[in-house]
């Protein structure tokens, strides 16, 4: 009799484990191997930070027919203590959130739309079963050039192309009310994408999300390219990088957000998840730009620090994403990560926040966190590199978590919307 109480308390303590081991398992790709869907480029042009998961092997992209892999919108909202989806019929929130990318995906409308169904997100009144960006103009998706300009897109890419539907997608998991103004830049110059970035702002966005970076260069300064970014009042976000340690433009802007990423898992704590710092995260130390009043020193750096706050990036903890333009034979569900994922997410949080533009704008760029950080995860492990040598340990925050500021993650990822 006690053998078989034992055994019965055994199992009652072993099952959730189990349980939740078994169920992650299933929906992520842990140790699979990963690959960025932007080539390299040189100093001065961008790239993309997306990163597509392949199958076990490495020998092709892990793509199903069917949503079987990644988070969903749910994992997220649960994960960083967001405002529920609602139910229904779209209803703008009066915010809107910007996507600026190189190049145009053909196809944004209807994978954007199958993500909403798949995951029960509100949809158009009216939408068809295939509708083009013209039939949801109006409603959640507008998508124009860098001119403003409906016509005349920007020649189709594959591999911007699934940044772009990444993207999109993730404003709808994080701010499913918001409506979402897609600015496609002609090519993957600064000057392109900045000329994006003004064009978002001037259209009206509450917040504007920039997922490409690249190495830093010396006319990054405040007078030339990082002046694209300089919209007081709208929250702009750029990406880390996916490179681990070391800084990228335009992130180390003074006019941004910069995110960097985390690697996400469920646990049994209380919040349910645990992040720590996701190796390819991007931080660091600004070879260019001066250092900001809000931001404390860290070790022997003194210009401007990278990242500021951080959400999911690992691949191996990463996203499903619909994706049909960069697939074949209809397998169109992937799985991505990268700070691409990260950026959109927090464009979208400042949005839900409704800080950004009108009345309550008075923030300066990316101080608000600062100045909120009880609202935020510490995340407090994980590294993304090497940032000092035997004898000097004064930089070690630039690359390792802990508590407090850290380079990778910053002040933290979102827990709900108050520190936006």
């Amino acid at each position: 009799m006690k053998i078989r109480l034992y055994l019965s308390l055994l199992i009652a303590v072993i099952m959730p484990f189990t349980s939740l081991s078994t169920a992650n398992a299933a929906r992520l790709p842990f140790g699979n191997p990963h690959r960025q869907v932007c080539s390299q480029q040189p100093a001065g042009v961008a790239k993309c930070s997306a990163h597509v998961v392949y199958d076990g092997n490495g020998s092709k992209p892990l793509a199903t027919t069917a949503f079987t892999n990644g988070y969903a919108p749910a994992d997220l909202t649960s994960a960083y203590n967001l405002p529920a989806a609602p139910k229904g019929n779209f209803v703008s929130n009066g915010q809107t959130v910007a996507i600026v990318d190189a190049y145009d995906n053909p196809n944004v409308a209807s994978d954007v739309l199958a993500y909403r169904k798949q995951f029960n997100l509100p949809l158009c009144a009216t939408t068809k079963a295939a509708p083009t960006v013209t039939d949801l103009t109006g409603c959640f998706l507008t998508k124009v050039n860098q001119s403003g300009a409906t016509t005349g897109l920007s020649a189709a890419n594959v591999g911007w192309g699934q940044e772009i539907d990444l993207d999109v997608e993730m404003v709808s998991a994080a701010c499913p009310s918001c409506k979402i103004l897609l600015v496609e830049a002609s090519s993957n110059s600064y000057g392109n994408l900045g000329t994006a970035v003004n064009r978002a702002v001037a259209m009206g966005a509450n917040a504007v999300s920039n997922s490409y970076g690249g190495g830093e260069f010396s006319s990054e300064t405040l007078s030339t390219y990082a002046a694209y970014y300089n919209h007081p009042g709208v929250a702009i976000t750029a990406s880390s990088g996916d490179a681990g340690y070391g800084t990228e433009f335009p992130a180390v802007s003074p006019y941004v957000t910069a995110v960097g990423g985390t690697s996400l898992k469920r646990d049994t704590s209380s919040r349910g998840w645990n992040e720590s710092v996701w190796s390819g995260a991007g931080s660091g130390c600004s070879s260019y730009v001066a250092a900001l009043s809000w931001q404390s020193r860290v070790g022997t750096c003194t210009h401007r620090l990278v990242a500021d706050v951080a959400a999911i990036a690992d691949p191996n903890t990463g996203v499903a994403v619909y994706d049909s333009y960069g697939s074949s034979n209809g397998a169109n569900w992937y799985v991505f990560g990268g700070t691409s994922v990260a950026a959109p997410i927090i464009a979208s949080v400042y949005a839900l926040a409704g800080n950004a533009g009108g009345a309550k704008s008075a923030f300066n760029y990316g101080e608000y966190p600062y100045a909120h950080k009880a609202s935020l995860n510490d995340v407090t492990s994980g590294s993304n590199g090497s940032c000092t040598t035997r004898f000097n340990m004064t930089n070690l925050a630039l690359c390792t978590a802990g508590t407090g500021y850290d380079g990778p993650t910053g002040l933290g990822s979102p827990n709900g919307i108050g520190a936006f």
